[in-house]
């Protein structure tokens, strides 16, 4: 089976964030570096086939898609953590930067959908690390459980964790106040934090789709693929959901997404924003909602939000799709690779 992990790579703690010219220096060696990779060697020797693969370069590290080609989700990861490795310490220039996470992330929607047709004594567990680690025992696989309150709880914290990453937006956009917001402290930082963790299933889910219209496209709508992304846009323009436009959606997610974690957000650029931001926010909710915390005052905060977001835009996902990066005015930002319709 075809598994997508993701790997983080980032650069090592005080150095200065990566510039344009940086950047692009580290793709072309995270390339180059791909570039020469025959094969992966797994557990135990075990041949591992790289099939695939994507880098999208920040300004804090690096996010690679490896397509591993693995008998099993753990082997795919432990494979793709190794050729990274590897990779990094052949690099004098990339030897310092530290993996902070490899994995195959599960789709919320998936996850939840797994959960609820899972049956019988020998269903594996929904958790990936949970089977990791039971593959690593060599013990037998039980049916998955429901959440439990630690769980929920555990979630919770990750989420109030994740908020102060939201950097553009204060938790009064999510209707706290400390006099009279209608919103209580821990429900506006839920609401934060499920938007900052719904960023990597957009860009995952992304790369994803890319990956799987470059092999069954041409476009959306000469594939029967099903895509995470995609296939949440309006239905009426999948003759035009090519690569290239994928490519420029990746484009903009990334840039919409990292200026979120500014200081600075400087309202939705353009109708492909407007549009991503929505997946986000849907994502968002759906997060809260899978593990028990999307609470009435939590739906409100994400409400709020949205509304403020919206209020000043007017968008118009029904024009042509060549038109969806276009800056809604001179004032505006679309990174030029997606602003670039050749």
């Amino acid at each position: 089976m075809t598994y997508a992990v993701t790997v983080d790579v980032q650069l090592p703690a005080g150095s200065p964030e990566l510039d344009a010219l940086q950047r692009e220096g580290v793709a072309f060696l995270l390339r180059k570096g791909l570039d020469s990779v025959e094969a992966i060697e797994g557990p135990d020797g075990m041949e591992v086939g790289l099939t695939d693969d994507l880098i999208a370069v920040h300004p804090g590290g690096a996010i690679l898609k490896l397509f591993v080609d693995a008998p099993a989700l753990e082997f795919a990861e432990e494979a793709a953590g190794e050729v990274v490795a590897e990779l990094l310490e052949r690099s004098e220039l990339l030897g310092e930067w530290d993996i902070t996470r490899c994995e195959v992330d599960l789709h919320p929607d998936l996850l939840q959908e797994s959960l609820d047709a899972a049956d019988g004594p020998d269903a594996p567990p929904a958790d990936p690390a949970e089977r990791a680690r039971r593959h690593r025992a060599g013990a037998p696989p039980v049916a998955p459980h429901r959440l439990d309150h630690s769980e929920v709880e555990a979630m919770r914290d990750r989420l109030r964790s994740l908020a102060p990453a939201l950097k553009a937006f204060p938790l009064e956009a999510f209707g706290h106040s400390a006099t009279d917001g209608t919103v209580g402290r821990e429900a506006a930082e839920v609401a934060a934090g499920a938007v900052v963790h719904s960023i990597d299933l957009l860009v995952d889910g992304l790369f994803t789709d890319l990956a799987g219209l470059e092999e069954d496209g041409p476009t959306v709508a000469d594939s029967d693929a099903a895509f995470m992304i995609l296939d949440d846009l309006p239905p009426q323009f999948a003759v035009h959901y090519t690569a290239l436009f994928a490519r420029r959606l990746t484009a903009t997610a990334v840039t919409m997404t990292g200026r979120l974690t500014q200081p600075h957000f400087g309202g939705l650029s353009c109708v492909a924003e407007e549009l991503l931001m929505r997946f986000l926010l849907a994502q968002a909710e759906v997060t809260t909602d899978l593990y028990g915390l999307l609470t009435e005052e939590v739906g409100t905060a994400l409400e709020t939000f949205a509304n403020g977001l919206y209020s000043y835009e007017d968008t118009d996902p029904e024009s042509k799709t060549e038109d969806w990066f276009t800056p809604f005015d001179a004032g505006r930002y679309v990174h030029p690779y997606a602003a670039n319709d050749d």
